[in-house]
């Protein structure tokens, strides 16, 4: 009998080994790819906005900025429209999730309980709705039929509930053990305590991750402000900056005023690309917070062993 060395490995597992290593690589190139594209806008962006005029009018631009000047932000945040548009966003964000998180805890509960009698037809009735719905004009009538119109309402109760969510919500609360909720009942507590006091406790990670997913919605929400929202003290910052990336700044040219606004004229692309920064900064001052619950978010749905 032949007894191979011990330290010798057979040719498939060294041709394995290469075999990953070679998948390592290209997994690492592809991923530096992803970085590259990703990243690269953001910082052509900030280096624009923080460059001097003339440069940025010349195309000399690339990818660090060419000088250094705060013109155009001084500019713009002169705009009382602004910071309007910032504590609207912020409100909307803040009171908007609060709502969205109470209803799909509340539209969840019932539907993961088994003895609900209703539970598989409702159950149908929401997934439903994630392949048809009503359509933009009809749901534009109901809103404003029911006097929205032109109210901070029009952009919290419209998408008050997302049936997606609602499902990762119901399942969640479906994987809680059921001898819990029967321990409880037998010791006389009723459906609300234990939804407050066994089941929303025992899915925090996923209402994390929900609240997550609802707010960065919310911030980012401008169709439904374009719709409903026709008075500029009501809307949010993205219509203030998509005002300003349309319409050549005009608004900011008009509250800079003499050699400012002329200035302001011949850096319109610099301008527009400040607003763009101003709109990114809450979102990049949070997501060092909120990492932990984007990777756990990843994850929702995943098969566990």
């Amino acid at each position: 009998m032949t007894v191979k060395a011990a330290g010798k490995r057979p040719d498939s597992f060294r041709s394995a080994s290469g075999s990953d290593k070679a998948l390592d690589i290209l997994i690492w190139v592809l991923v530096i790819i992803a970085v590259v594209v990703t990243l690269y806008p953001f910082l052509y962006v900030v280096a624009v906005s923080i460059s001097e005029g003339a440069a940025v009018a010349k195309g000399q631009v690339v990818l660090l900025p060419r000088g250094f000047s705060l013109d155009a932000f001084d500019m713009v945040t002169r705009n009382q429209q602004l910071w309007i548009s910032y504590g609207n966003t912020f409100f909307y964000t803040i009171v908007g999730t609060l709502c969205n998180v109470v209803v799909t805890c509340l539209g969840a509960y019932p539907l993961s309980r088994s003895h609900f009698f209703l539970r598989r037809p409702l159950n149908f009735f929401v997934a439903f709705t994630m392949y048809f719905s009503g359509g933009l004009i009809p749901t534009y009538i109901v809103v404003t039929g029911i006097g929205l119109y032109n109210s901070r309402l029009a952009m919290i109760l419209p998408v008050l509930v997302s049936a997606y969510n609602l499902m990762i919500c119901r399942s969640a609360m479906s994987a809680v053990p059921q001898d819990l909720f029967e321990n409880a009942s037998l010791e006389g507590a009723g459906e609300f305590y234990m939804m407050l006091h066994i089941a929303i406790p025992l899915i925090k990670p996923t209402l994390a991750v929900l609240t997550l997913y609802y707010a960065v919605a919310r911030y980012n929400d401008f169709f439904n402000a374009m719709l409903y929202l026709g008075n500029s003290d009501l809307q949010p910052l993205q219509i203030f900056l998509r005002r300003v990336l349309l319409q050549a700044s005009n608004e900011v040219l008009q509250s800079a005023g003499g050699q400012a606004a002329a200035a302001a004229a011949e850096n319109t692309l610099k301008i527009r690309y400040v607003c763009i920064v101003l709109a990114a900064v809450p979102i990049f001052l949070i997501t060092p917070f909120v990492q932990k619950y984007l990777v756990a978010g990843t994850m929702l749905g995943a098969v566990k062993g």
